[in-house]
C-alpha cells in the first residue's frame, strides 16, 4: 500500500479508561494514483427532480461516503452475545460475508467475518494463492470436509470471542475517493461508518464503491448529451 499515505487518529475509549479504543476513524488520506471516479462537469440544465435513487448529480465537488453507503436500516448486525451458529445462519440466509458488531446503543464494538466465524485460516493450505480458476476436486472436497469439522466446534461460542475489536471506520462526511482507495488497495471488504459518538450509521462495501462509480459515469454521460 505504498501509494496510500494514511493519517489516522484514535478517539477516547467508548466505555472506560481501562479499555483500549474500539475503533479507529480514517481522518484523512492522500493518494498518488489517479482517482477511480470519472471527473464530472456540472450541468445547469440537469434538474434536481430528475434524479432517482440510482442516479447522482454531476458536479465538480467531492462525493462523500454518506451518499453511497448502505444505511444501518438495511444492515444485518450482531452483538457480542450473539451465538456463532445464529450468525452463520444469517450469513447464509442473506448471502453476506460479515457483520458489524454493536452494543445495545448501536455503538460499534467490532466486526466479524465469515473467516472469523469458521476459523478458515486454520484449514491447511487455505488462504494460499490459487492461480487456478477451477481448483482440483480433491482439494475442494478436503476444504468442504474441514469446514464441516469446524462447524462442529462452534457450539456455544459467541461473537464476542471471535470479533475484531479495533476496526477501521469512516464518517459519512469522509471523501468517497479516500474510502474507495482504502477498500480497493487493502484486504478490507467493508468499512463501518460511524457518527461522532461511535454509533453505527452504515457500511461502505466494495459493491457500494463499484455502484457509485457506475452511477457517476452515467451522470457524466447524461450531462454530455445535454
Amino acid at each position: 500500500m505504498d501509494s496510500v499515505l494514511l493519517h489516522l487518529y484514535t478517539l477516547p475509549p467508548l466505555s472506560s479508561a481501562t479499555h483500549r479504543p474500539l475503533w479507529r476513524p480514517l481522518a484523512a488520506a492522500s493518494f498518488h494514483r489517479s482517482s477511480p471516479f470519472p471527473r464530472l462537469r456540472p450541468s445547469p440544465l440537469l434538474a434536481a427532480n430528475t434524479l432517482t435513487a440510482n442516479s447522482v448529480s454531476p458536479r465538480s465537488g467531492l462525493y462523500t461516503v454518506g451518499e453511497f453507503m448502505t444505511k444501518k436500516e438495511d444492515l444485518q448486525v450482531v452483538k457480542p452475545t450473539t451465538s456463532v451458529d445464529e450468525a452463520l445462519e444469517t450469513l447464509v440466509e442473506h448471502r453476506i460475508t460479515g457483520f458489524p458488531v454493536i452494543d445495545d446503543n448501536w455503538k460499534l464494538v467490532g466486526v466479524v467475518s465469515d473467516y472469523d466465524l469458521l476459523a478458515l485460516d486454520s484449514i491447511s493450505g487455505h488462504g494460499q494463492k490459487d492461480n487456478n480458476m477451477f481448483p482440483e476436486v480433491d482439494s475442494t472436497w478436503k476444504t468442504f470436509n474441514e469446514v464441516q469439522k469446524l462447524l462442529s466446534k462452534t457450539n456455544g461460542k459467541l461473537i464476542g470471542e471471535l470479533m475484531t475489536t479495533a476496526p477501521m471506520v469512516v464518517r459519512e462526511t469522509t471523501n468517497l475517493e479516500d474510502a474507495a482507495r482504502l477498500l480497493l488497495e487493502t484486504k478490507f471488504r467493508r468499512l463501518p461508518v460511524v457518527d461522532a459518538e461511535g454509533r453505527l450509521v452504515g457500511i461502505l462495501t466494495r459493491g457500494n464503491v463499484v455502484r457509485a462509480a457506475l452511477q457517476i459515469k452515467r451522470a457524466n454521460q447524461k450531462s454530455d448529451r445535454i
